[in-house]
């Protein structure tokens, strides 16, 4: 059955399989995302010894998907979303397999290098959620992205809480310290890689190119008007809300860890902190995903920018926790969870308004573009983050996140399609 003879019928059965199995993907995928999230920080200022320097694990990890996103998507473009996302796994499972080695040996430079190739197979987990909207139709392409993001949910929060297990089982087989859940990221990316190579059949995106060069030679679909200022927009308000929920989290572990420290009469064990850190991660992880199918279905019925904006509401209500509340664990955690839920709605909404705002014929190079910006942005957040969170604590770095949500309400107008 070829991607011209599909009825409509056939296409929509298409699309709920390619859409399940890139779900199962992204719980698989999602394992090592979570993990390098929570420990990413922490590894950094330990081998480094500067808490400076320990937002440079996460500029690495979204400086890897910033470099690989725009390749990945010309691949994609060529070849299909198959073999790109296959690509993304087999970053991922080189760098975790460096960053077990970086820790074994105590090198940073090597380690960042390890949470760099994480970062370019997490490039291929974010192409997954436009992977589910080139069949998708219309009316339900917010709601089919935003299942594939939910999928992260079981992964992401399953990465945070192998922490306590992953001790257990690297200390039995005499791992690095805090590595032993790459463990469970290892075999997960494997089982991601195998699924994406078997199952994603026939590729999403070569199907929809056939079906509208079917249209186009027939003259039986209406010309797409392309709105390159409203994808513009778009493109901006995901990086934007990105590098806000990317910033604030990537100093949490440490912002933490500080607190655990204080907290006590006597220092807290490493197994007490990464048991802290781990649950608030996991729960901003919960918050990230757990309800981004609600966002995409609000996102179809009450128009992208509106759900983009309610994002942003949420976003300004979890660094407002962040600046009043940053000296108690619960504030911390419900800042934490607020960060998770307006990042979901701002680029569910985003990325379904960048879709359907660019032309099919540019569509997949749009959207590398944006996560390549996405991710660079994040990068360069996340290492200003470090420095801003040494001079001015955790609530001047709320205060410097609340700027860029102000922007993006403010430049809303734009992002408005024209009648």
């Amino acid at each position: 059955m070829t991607a011209v003879a599909l009825t409509a019928a056939q296409q929509a059965a298409v699309q709920r399989r390619t859409v399940l199995v890139l779900s199962s993907g992204q719980v698989l995928g999602g394992i090592a995302f979570g993990a390098t999230v929570s420990l990413g920080a922490l590894l950094a200022a330990d081998i480094s010894g500067s808490d400076a320097l320990s937002g440079l694990a996460t500029a690495s990890v979204t400086l890897g998907a910033a470099l690989c996103a725009i390749p990945l998507a010309r691949l994609a473009a060529r070849v299909g979303r198959r073999r790109a996302l296959t690509l993304g796994n087999l970053f991922a499972l080189v760098g975790i397999a460096v960053v077990i080695l970086a820790a074994s040996l105590r090198v940073f430079p090597l380690l960042l290098v390890g949470i760099l190739m994480i970062g370019a197979g997490n490039a291929g987990n974010l192409q997954s959620r436009f992977a589910a909207t080139d069949l998708a139709a219309p009316q339900h392409r917010g709601r089919d992205l935003s299942i594939v993001v939910w999928a992260t949910t079981i992964g992401g929060v399953a990465g945070p809480l192998l922490l306590g297990p992953g001790e257990i089982v690297g200390a039995a087989i005499g791992m690095p310290p805090q590595t032993g859940s790459y463990v469970f990221s290892f075999v997960a990316q494997c089982a991601a890689l195998i699924l994406y190579l078997v199952a994603l059949r026939p590729d999403p995106l070569l199907a929809a190119q056939q079906l509208a060069s079917a249209a186009a030679a027939g003259a039986t679909g209406k010309v797409f008007a392309d709105r390159p200022v409203v994808a513009r927009y778009a493109m901006f308000a995901v990086a934007g809300s990105h590098v806000v929920m990317a910033s604030v989290m990537a100093m949490t572990p440490v912002h933490l860890a500080h607190m655990a420290h204080g907290a006590h009469g006597m220092a807290p064990t490493p197994a007490d902190v990464s048991a802290l850190v781990g649950i608030t991660i996991a729960l901003h992880v919960g918050g990230m995903y757990a309800l981004s199918p609600l966002f995409g279905i609000l996102a179809d019925r009450w128009g992208r920018l509106r759900v983009v904006l309610l994002g942003q509401v949420l976003l300004g209500a979890a660094l407002a926790f962040a600046v009043f509340a940053n000296d108690r664990e619960w504030g911390v955690i419900v800042a934490l969870i607020l960060l998770g839920l307006g990042w979901s709605a701002a680029t569910v909404a985003g990325a379904a308004l960048l879709t359907e705002s660019s032309a099919p014929e540019i569509r997949t190079r749009r959207q590398g573009r944006s996560d390549s910006l996405m991710s660079l942005s994040a990068a360069a957040g996340a290492v200003l983050a470090g420095v801003v969170l040494s001079n001015f604590d955790y609530a001047g770095l709320g205060v410097a996140a609340s700027v860029i949500v102000v922007v993006i309400v403010a430049l809303s107008p734009l992002g408005r399609p024209k009648r």
